[in-house]
C-alpha cells in the first residue's frame, strides 16, 4: 500500500447508482447485472455520541495510573442499524473503549433491550481495545492502583458511557433510511507478531528489509452502506491490531480514531465506525509516536478507500443472528492457600488480586470453574459473515474461521461485547507467554489460566451458530 488512491475511480466507485443496475464482476471476468427477483433494499439508521470523559477518571491500559491532561481527538460510540427486507433488525455498537466488563456490557444490553425490544443476539456491543481512553467499571480491577475516589469517577463514567450508547442506539433505531449494502476488502501491513517480533528489532528489521515473523491478519474488510441515489452514508470496517501506538497521557481514539477522522474528511457527510478484528498478539510496530499514530491511521483510511475504489459486491437483503455462552474452563482455581501465598510473595497487581479473592472467600463466596464467553453470528445477505467472539483473542481464530467458512466473506470481530481475558488459540496455549500463560487473574478471574481446550470450546460454538444463521 503506497497511499497513493486513484481518485477518479474512487469517485466513479462511490457515486455508483442504484443497485438495481449495478454490474458486477463474475469469476469469468464478464459482467451481469443483478438478479431482479433479488431485494436488495436495507433500511439503515445511524447514531454517534461523544464519549470523551469530562473528569478526571484515568486512562485504562498498561496498568499504571495515568491522569489525562488534554486530548487529540474524541473518543466516539458509533452505531450502526439495519434492518433487512423481511423486518429483521440488528444493531452494532463501536466505541474507543479500552474494553467492556460484563458489568457494564450487560447494563448496556438491558437498557437497550427494555427500550427499544432489540433481542441479545441481535445487539453487538465493540470496543477498540483504544490503551488512549479511560478506564471502565469491572474491567481490569485490579490492574490499576486505584483509590476510591479513583472507583467513584469510573463508576459514574461507567454509567454516563453507557447512557450515551444507548441514546446512539435510539438514534439509530429511530431514523432509518432506505439503503444498499455492498462489501469489500483491502490490505494495511502495519500490524506485527508481538509474540515472535522484539519491538526493540523491528525498526531495523523493516529498514533492512528483513521479513518479520509470526502470523498476522492484514485483511482490511469494508461495508460501504449507500443511499438510493449511490451516496455514501457509513462505512464499516475492521483490522487486527492492538490501538496501543500511544502511551501518553492524552485522550486519543489511537490509529483507530485517525483512520476514521481522515475518512469522515475525505467523505462528506459519511459516519466511518471501526471494530478490532483477532489482534490479541498483534502489535503496531514501531510506536510511541504521535507521527507514527497518524501514519497507521493514514495507512488504514488509505486501504478503506482502496476497497472502495474497487468493483463492490451488493448484499442481498437479508439476516440472521445468534448468540450463546460457552463455558471455558479454568486450568486451576485459586484456593485459600495459594491467595495468601500471593499476598505475601507476589507483585503489586497479584497482591491486589489475591487480597480481593480472599475477601470474596471471607464474605462466603465459592469460586465458579468456569467462565460464561459470548459467541454471536450475524449472516447478511447468505453470504456475508460476522463471527464476534469476547475479549483479546489471538490471530489464529480469525485466520481459522476463513479457513473454515470462507476467505472473503468471513469476518471476525475479536474485541466483542465484553473483555473476557487474552483467549489463545491451542497453539498459543502451549506456547504460553503473556496471550497463552498464567495471566488471566489480571482480568478479575479467580484463576491463572485457561483449560487446554479453550479453543476447541469457542470454535465448537462458533460452527453452532453459524449453522443456525445459515438457515
Amino acid at each position: 500500500m503506497n497511499g497513493q488512491i486513484n481518485r477518479r475511480k474512487f469517485i466513479t466507485a462511490v457515486t455508483t447508482a442504484s443497485a438495481a443496475t449495478l454490474m458486477i464482476k463474475n469469476n469469468t471476468s464478464s459482467f451481469f447485472p443483478l438478479r431482479p427477483q433479488v431485494s436488495y433494499d436495507w433500511q439503515i439508521g445511524i447514531g454517534r455520541r461523544v464519549i470523551t470523559p469530562k473528569t478526571a477518571v484515568w486512562l485504562a491500559g498498561y496498568g499504571t495510573q495515568r491522569v489525562a491532561y488534554g486530548k487529540i481527538h474524541d473518543l466516539y460510540a458509533k452505531v450502526l442499524a439495519l434492518k433487512s427486507a423481511d423486518g429483521r433488525q440488528v444493531v452494532m455498537a463501536t466505541t474507543d473503549n479500552q474494553g467492556m466488563s460484563k458489568t457494564v456490557y450487560e447494563q448496556i444490553f438491558q437498557k437497550v433491550h427494555r427500550r427499544y425490544g432489540v433481542e441479545r443476539a441481535d445487539f453487538m456491543l465493540t470496543f477498540s481495545h483504544n490503551h488512549s481512553g479511560p478506564c471502565l467499571e469491572d474491567d481490569l480491577v485490579d490492574y490499576y492502583p486505584s483509590d476510591e475516589q479513583q472507583r467513584k469517577l469510573v463508576h459514574e463514567y461507567s454509567e454516563w458511557m453507557g447512557d450515551q450508547v444507548v441514546e446512539a442506539v435510539g438514534e439509530a433505531l429511530e431514523n432509518p433510511q432506505p439503503a444498499q449494502l455492498f462489501h469489500g476488502k483491502s490490505t494495511c501491513t502495519f500490524a506485527v507478531n508481538r509474540r515472535d517480533n522484539s519491538e526493540e528489532e523491528v525498526p531495523a528489521m523493516i529498514a533492512a528489509g528483513k521479513p518479520l515473523k509470526g502470523a498476522v491478519d492484514h485483511d482490511v474488510p469494508v461495508l460501504a452502506i449507500k443511499n438510493k441515489s449511490g451516496n455514501l452514508l457509513a462505512v464499516l470496517f475492521g483490522y487486527a491490531c492492538h490501538p496501543t501506538t500511544l502511551s501518553i497521557t492524552t485522550w486519543s481514539g489511537d490509529y483507530p480514531g485517525f483512520a476514521q477522522r481522515n475518512l469522515e474528511a475525505s467523505l462528506a457527510g459519511t459516519a466511518a465506525l471501526f471494530f478490532n478484528a483477532c489482534g490479541g498478539d498483534q502489535n503496531p510496530l514501531p510506536r510511541r509516536t504521535v507521527a507514527l499514530c497518524e501514519k497507521y491511521g493514514s495507512m488504514l483510511s488509505d486501504a478503506v478507500l482502496e476497497a472502495l475504489s474497487q468493483p463492490l459486491k451488493p448484499v442481498p437483503s437479508s439476516l440472521g443472528s445468534a448468540f450463546r455462552y460457552v463455558d471455558l474452563e479454568y486450568e486451576e482455581v485459586a484456593t485459600r492457600d495459594k491467595l495468601q501465598h500471593v499476598v505475601r510473595e507476589g507483585g503489586e497487581l497479584q497482591a491486589r488480586w489475591a487480597g480481593r479473592m480472599l475477601a470474596k472467600l471471607d464474605a462466603g463466596d465459592r469460586f465458579a470453574h468456569a467462565w460464561p464467553y459470548p459467541v454471536q453470528t450475524w449472516m447478511l445477505g447468505n453470504e456475508l459473515l460476522f463471527i464476534a467472539i469476547g475479549g483479546e483473542a489471538v490471530v489464529d481464530y480469525s485466520i481459522r474461521f476463513k479457513k473454515e467458512f470462507n476467505q472473503q466473506t468471513t469476518w471476525v470481530c475479536g474485541y466483542a461485547n465484553e473483555m473476557a481475558a487474552y483467549i489463545p488459540s491451542r497453539r498459543v496455549w502451549e506456547e504460553g507467554g503473556y496471550e497463552g500463560g498464567p495471566h488471566i487473574d489480571e482480568y478479575g478471574h479467580p484463576a491463572w489460566r485457561w483449560a487446554g481446550d479453550v479453543e476447541d470450546r469457542i470454535a465448537g460454538t462458533v460452527q453452532k451458530l453459524v449453522k443456525e444463521v445459515k438457515k
